[in-house]
């Protein structure tokens, strides 16, 4: 029997691919083209990716994260509120412009995971709901572009809503991430 491939960036990559299918799947395929794999490789990486999250005596999650993408180009100490935490920073080569934070209390609890503008990177400009094109931007840029935004439960574990306004009309919406980037606007 051989033994099971490497599971690296580009298995990790197919895994936020998965989820982000339900709603942009033209992009995901696209993404899928870029990366040369095929319908079965997403799959294939999203099962691997659940058996390794969910054995029974696996890797915490920060070690996880540490075996599939190596060790992080950027971690910084950072206090949230009362916790002293590291943002632990990797390259993702579908996104050049933005990282995967991992977010890991002392001892290495991982508290938060998701796709953040690059340091140094310049985001979109954001001024109204018009500005909003998936895969453009982060749940931070939005958050900051339409103060206050409210945030609000995803609908799965990976996933974030923002309740926002247009500043324009005065209209409610709800911005929808997955893995923390844009994935569509809904009316609120």
């Amino acid at each position: 029997m051989t033994a099971p491939a490497p599971f690296g960036p580009l298995e990790f990559q197919l895994v936020l691919l998965r989820r982000m299918a339900d709603h942009q799947p033209e992009l995901v395929e696209e993404a899928r083209q870029e990366l040369s794999a095929s319908l079965a490789d997403m799959r294939e990486a999203n099962r691997r990716w659940q058996a390794m999250a969910r054995a029974p005596r696996g890797r915490g999650t920060l070690r996880r994260y540490r075996s599939v993408l190596g060790e992080p180009e950027l971690s910084v100490r950072r206090t949230v509120g009362d916790l002293e935490c590291d943002a632990l920073f990797w390259p993702m080569p579908l996104w050049p412009g933005l990282r995967f934070e991992v977010m890991a209390a002392p001892g290495g609890a991982v508290w938060n995971e998701w796709l953040v503008r690059a340091p140094g990177a310049t985001g979109p400009e954001l001024r109204t709901v018009e500005d909003l094109r998936p895969w453009s931007c982060t749940v931070d840029e939005v958050a900051r572009a339409f103060a206050p935004a409210r945030p609000m439960e995803g609908s799965a574990p990976t996933r974030w809503a923002l309740a926002i306004t247009d500043p324009g009309s005065g209209r409610p919406y709800v911005a929808e991430f997955t893995w923390g980037l844009f994935q569509r606007l809904l009316p609120g």
